[in-house]
């Protein structure tokens, strides 16, 4: 309850802190400055505004009598494209001499745009701001003398990784294909799953300094429209100088931004994020990275991969109760061991009991120590796998493990039963990936309590978890749904997956706008 209105709190300061920024932005908000038609002088500003930087190229050039400048990030655009598509034409085929020059003249502009470049994608601007933001974007700019209108041409074409398996989510079976930092790669790769013309990308820009392209994907009729409208009004109350991977914006519009449970879900892969769109979510998707958020998210979303909806469904259940299972080893083990050692000795079978004191006679720390000091080596070798090179990372951590366990017990510094119990967590822990962190948090909070006050501590952390859990919201939803509120439809891929032709309408918890996905008109 303290956590819940500690988190009110918390969300009234934000808001209180952003309400001024946003009157300070407005208050010093500079007027939008026109292009003039003076084409040194319009030249001469927008050089002000970009600076000296050697990657910033201006082209002259005349068509027919008129002077003419591209404006364009060296690295950003495809040369191949402006040469062929924009200085070709204008310098060899338009060829504009006596009357037909002298009426061209008065629209040359439009005519340029509408008749003569072969570019896929021109835009018309007027305002300067407008102008250099789009050259930083990857386009290029055509400004005429005369013309208070310039031309803001798409010839975006920087370097970019190819489509590859992604890492942090292995499936034995299914696509292979991940996202890349491109943005218009990763919609693609939506569209290639989802041919429906009600799906809908919407693009806001975010970062002062970055200006970095944030695209909401949704299906018009399935998705609530009250959800996507909080999206826009989440990510447009968010002011900052920089945008540069999709974990900035997730603590700015996630619910409960102090709690240690993600309330944002987030994927790498496109059929991942494609099958949480079909079920009525939203996705966002931030330029410049491969991890795509989805919301609104469910606790129960963290024991579900993408191999479970290409296999068998009873083998799928089956090992959705081991990753159930995994996960509740991985929180509750150090902490349960504690408590039984050191307080509840009598709930051991005796042969048990003597074991684990045979093995520990003669260590100089109580077990709590034991249990949190490998805990802390153990989070110590995985962070140093994760760091180091590729080529050593698993050979250290698994060598540095067996290493230090085996010369730990032998010293007599640590008992073989905390060794057990520390390798069944770690092992445990990487069964439910999305839930690591907080269940780390976890483990330690359970273990401190268990030292001080045996399965009464565990008892009372368990609780307080489940009230926090039960107040968590995502977008709305509650987090713990469909178990809190109880909605027994959604319980056909809870615990277990049913067949697909029984999941006949899609989750309840979400309140799409179309709850029927078989069977339905079209």
């Amino acid at each position: 309850m303290g956590m819940h209105v500690f988190g009110k709190l918390f969300r009234k300061l934000n808001y209180l802190l952003t309400l001024g920024q946003k009157q300070q932005r407005e208050s010093g908000k500079k007027e939008e400055k026109p292009l003039t038609g003076d084409l040194p002088f319009d030249l001469t500003m927008i050089q002000n505004i970009l600076g000296t930087s050697n990657d910033i190229s201006y082209r002259r050039f005349k068509i027919g009598v008129e002077e003419a400048t591209l404006i364009f990030i060296d690295g950003l655009v495809d040369k191949a494209m402006i040469n062929d598509h924009i200085l070709h034409p204008l310098m060899v085929d338009a060829q504009l001499t006596g009357a037909d020059e002298e009426l061209a003249r008065k629209n040359l502009v439009t005519q340029i745009g509408d008749k003569i470049l072969t570019a896929g994608e021109i835009k018309p601007v007027k305002e300067m701001s407008e102008l250099v933001n789009g050259v930083l974007s990857g386009n290029t700019a055509l400004l005429l003398d005369r013309s208070e209108k310039a031309l803001l041409i798409d010839t975006r074409g920087w370097p970019a990784r190819g489509i590859e398996e992604p890492e942090t989510e292995v499936v034995v079976r299914g696509p292979r294909e991940g996202f890349t930092e491109t943005m218009r790669t990763n919609t693609a790769l939506l569209r290639r799953k989802i041919r429906d013309p009600n799906l809908t990308f919407d693009t806001v820009r975010l970062g002062v300094r970055t200006k970095t392209d944030i695209t909401i994907a949704y299906i018009k009729g399935i998705a609530k429209d009250t959800l996507v409208e909080e999206i826009k009004k989440r990510l447009k109350n968010i002011h900052t100088d920089a945008i540069l991977e999709s974990g900035y914006i997730e603590e700015f519009i996630e619910d409960n931004p102090l709690s240690i449970f993600s309330s944002i879900g987030n994927s790498e892969k496109p059929d991942t994020v494609a099958a949480k769109i079909l079920e009525g979510r939203a996705a966002i998707i931030v330029d410049g990275t491969p991890i795509v958020l989805t919301v609104p998210m469910l606790f129960i979303e963290s024991f579900q991969t993408a191999d479970d909806y290409y296999s068998r469904s009873p083998y799928t259940s089956l090992l959705r109760f081991i990753r159930f299972l995994g996960f509740l080893f991985s929180v509750f083990s150090p902490a349960i061991y504690v408590a039984l050692v050191a307080f509840h000795q009598e709930l051991l079978p005796t042969p048990l009991l003597m074991t684990v004191a045979a093995a520990s006679e003669g260590t100089p720390f109580p077990s709590i120590v034991e249990l949190l000091g490998m805990g802390l080596l153990f989070e110590i070798l995985r962070e140093a796998g994760v760091r180091i090179p590729r080529s050593m990372g698993q050979a250290v951590s698994i060598v540095g493990a067996l290493v230090i366990g085996e010369a730990a017990v032998s010293a007599g510094l640590i008992g073989a039963p905390v060794v057990i119990v520390v390798a069944l967590t770690a092992i445990a822990s990487f069964t439910v990936t999305p839930q690591a962190d907080a269940a780390t948090i976890l483990r330690f909070l359970l273990t401190l309590a268990a030292g001080a006050f045996g399965m009464f501590g565990i008892v009372i952390v368990v609780i307080q978890m489940v009230i926090h859990l039960v107040s968590l919201r995502s977008f709305g939803v509650p987090y713990l749904s469909p178990l809190a509120p109880f909605s027994i439809n959604d319980w056909k891929d809870l615990f277990f997956r049913v067949p697909w032709w029984a999941m006949k309408s899609r989750p309840e918890s979400i309140e799409p706008e179309q709850r029927i996905r078989q069977g339905a008109k079209k």
